[in-house]
């Protein structure tokens, strides 16, 4: 099912851009599934495959409450099934879906895969279109090949989590799993410039993506310390820019809560003195540029907060609009689930879950402009697609399929 996009004419609307796209998902908690998630909702056909058991994040479920809503909001639009890779029917099968398909994710520590008898190498013989698409938390090679990661120790090993806090505070890990969502987008965008290149030349390759990788550029700021400094790791900087580059650049407390508020350009500048009505500070050397800005960063904020301290983050947000400011409230969770623009814009909708009722679930944030966004949906059940895989796709009868449930093979 779709939405329908308001600048489209129904009449005019073109197919999914993966639509016929087949997809072996056998990614795990956050990195592996949203990369494949993103294909889903493309128009990918994404066949999740786990264990007997379930994937870490289904075996949530047992905990009851929203302990299992990261399965419900990564595995929308795909199929499920169950295989034993550690038997060799099971890496049979795996190899008779990989003949069939265009893409398969794994988010296994190296070496995993080669171990079951199903590594790249292999899987390429099967089928030499394949793209086969790897991420781990330091890659495929390098001394720290082997560490086993996870999105905190990624935070850790990264430098996120050094420069995330307050001078005086010890080292944070940023509140989501940044690490996780930002690799396993990484690996959607290399497993499609795969298939655009397999157009070409009608092979297909192994693309690898390595969490702590992607996490260097994040620290651009930051890093700017180090460069112009090459002293001692400078200190947190808590809510001000990174780099300790831009004033005002902060997050300010308001009569209800808190609001963002940042001056990137001059313009900025003078349209906040116009919203808090201090015109005669344009003139003023201490804030006469963003370096003057800087230098007197503690009263560039101290002026700022007098201001926003006596307003509700809403009066703050409107002033915004109508002076052109970089301002946001901060809101809760809560807000964000039930924001309007973002349900209005279909990136956020209801649902109503097998298990957890009624619940938020999030859209793909890529857009393709002509075509319907796909709705969501429930994600399917723990070997939901068992028989309609094997069966209808690997062409097995139901005594065979009753086998290898028999066996624990699927």
């Amino acid at each position: 099912m779709t939405t329908a996009d308001p600048a489209m004419d129904d009449d005019e609307a073109r197919p999914q851009p993966l639509q016929g796209v087949k997809v072996i998902d056998l990614g795990q908690v956050y990195q592996g599934p949203y990369a494949a998630f993103l294909m889903a909702k493309a128009g990918a056909d994404v066949i999740k495959v786990e264990p007997l058991h379930g994937e870490p994040v289904r075996i949530r479920e047992a905990l009851g409450g929203g302990a299992s809503l990261p399965m419900a909001m990564l595995n929308s639009n795909k199929r499920a099934i169950t295989l034993n890779l550690k038997s060799p029917r099971g890496c049979e099968l795996l190899k008779a879906l990989v003949s069939r398909s265009d893409v398969l994710i794994e988010n296994y520590a190296p070496g995993v895969m080669d171990r079951l008898g199903v590594g790249a190498k292999t899987l390429f013989e099967v089928n030499p279109r394949l793209v086969y698409a790897s991420a781990t938390g330091y890659g495929l090679s390098g001394p720290e090949r082997d560490s086993l990661a996870m999105d905190l120790t990624v935070q850790a090993a990264s430098g996120i989590m050094s420069v995330t806090g307050f001078p005086d505070g010890p080292p944070l890990k940023a509140g989501p799993a940044v690490a996780d969502f930002i690799s396993g987008t990484h690996l959607y965008g290399a497993i499609i410039t795969a298939l655009f290149e397999r157009e070409r030349t009608g092979r297909g390759r192994m693309v690898e993506v390595a969490m702590i990788e992607t996490i260097y550029p994040t620290l651009a700021s930051n890093l700017g310390m180090i460069q112009s400094d090459p002293g001692p790791p400078p200190p947190r900087t808590g809510n001000r820019h990174g780099g300790l580059a831009i004033s005002p650049y902060n997050v300010y407390p308001c009569r209800d809560g808190h609001v963002a508020i940042i001056c990137l350009v001059e313009a900025h500048w003078t349209n906040l003195l116009k919203a808090m009505g201090r015109g005669e500070l344009k003139d003023d050397p201490r804030f006469i540029d963003n370096a003057a800005r800087v230098t007197h960063m503690d009263e560039t904020d101290a002026i700022v907060e007098e201001w926003t301290r006596n307003l509700t983050r809403a009066e703050i947000f409107e002033a915004s609009r109508t002076y052109r400011l970089p301002t946001a409230p901060v809101r809760n969770l809560v807000e964000v689930t039930n924001s309007p623009h973002m349900h209005e814009r279909g990136m956020l909708q209801w649902i109503d879950h097998y298990s957890l009722g009624r619940i938020v679930v999030p859209n793909s944030p890529l857009r393709y402009h002509g075509t319907p966004q796909m709705m969501g949906a429930s994600n399917a059940r723990l070997g939901e697609h068992n028989r309609e895989i094997y069966g209808g796709v690997l062409g097995l009868s139901d005594s065979e399929i009753d086998a290898l449930v028999a066996d624990g093979i699927i």
